[in-house]
């Protein structure tokens, strides 16, 4: 005998109660790379984040053959997109003081030779068999995407960085963006959904549904 299966999370099954649809439903854009979702999806919007940040290599001129090395991750919170400059300021034997300075020219920080630097930069100035000597500097240039998906929705994500971990709507009915955006209906205000027929991430902890489920009630969300 052949046994059929039915999924329950048809359109709009987790509505219980809502005020005008017109109000309480926007159509929005789902991200590709989301996945098979279905009604009921808790999701997050993708606030207006940094691209990819890529630390070009070192450039010498000046006296002295001490290298530059980069950090395994290169640059910090509040990077720029342009080139740094990291000049010297106090010379000495196997040793050397450098001013590094912002593509905007504002001074970023201090670096000392054989100390690893942390600021918008990161790396580490090593000595060499001759000493630096003024006018020596290095410059580092930084390139920096755009933003990838900003203005899209996303599965809710409680480790995310990008808005991904602010729950802030339900997906009203089920899609497909595995390998491209989808434009979709979702549930964003005044509505009461049923809290136990949402659709959540893998791994979530009751403290992070309780957080997400508090997230959609101060948007008109209310789970019962």
């Amino acid at each position: 005998m052949d046994v059929l299966t039915e999924g329950l999370a048809r359109t709009a099954h987790y509505i219980v109660s809502e005020d005008n649809p017109n109000r309480c439903r926007e159509q929005i854009m789902i991200a590709a790379g989301s996945g098979l979702l279905t009604a009921g999806a808790v999701l997050g919007f993708l606030l207006a984040n940094q691209g990819a940040v890529t630390v070009g290599a070192p450039a010498f001129t000046g006296t002295g053959n001490g290298v530059l090395t980069k950090a395994g991750t290169p640059y910090g919170a509040g990077v720029q997109e342009g080139t740094y400059r990291i000049q010297l300021i106090d010379e000495g034997a196997n040793a050397g003081d450098f001013e590094v300075v912002r593509p905007d020219g504002a001074i970023d920080g201090f670096a000392s030779v054989g100390v690893a630097y942390d600021g918008e930069v990161k790396f580490t100035i090593a000595d060499g068999a001759t000493d630096f000597a003024s006018p020596a500097a290095f410059t580092l240039p930084v390139t920096i995407a755009d933003p990838v998906s900003v203005g899209k929705y996303v599965p809710f994500d409680p480790d995310g960085t990008n808005g991904s971990e602010i729950a802030c709507a339900v997906l009203y009915e089920g899609c497909d963006a595995t390998t491209r955006d989808v434009r979709r209906t979702v549930t964003v205000r005044d509505t009461s959904v049923q809290i136990d027929v949402l659709s959540w991430p893998d791994g979530i902890t009751d403290d992070q549904k309780t957080a997400a489920l508090a997230s959609l009630a101060a948007r008109g969300i209310i789970g019962r």
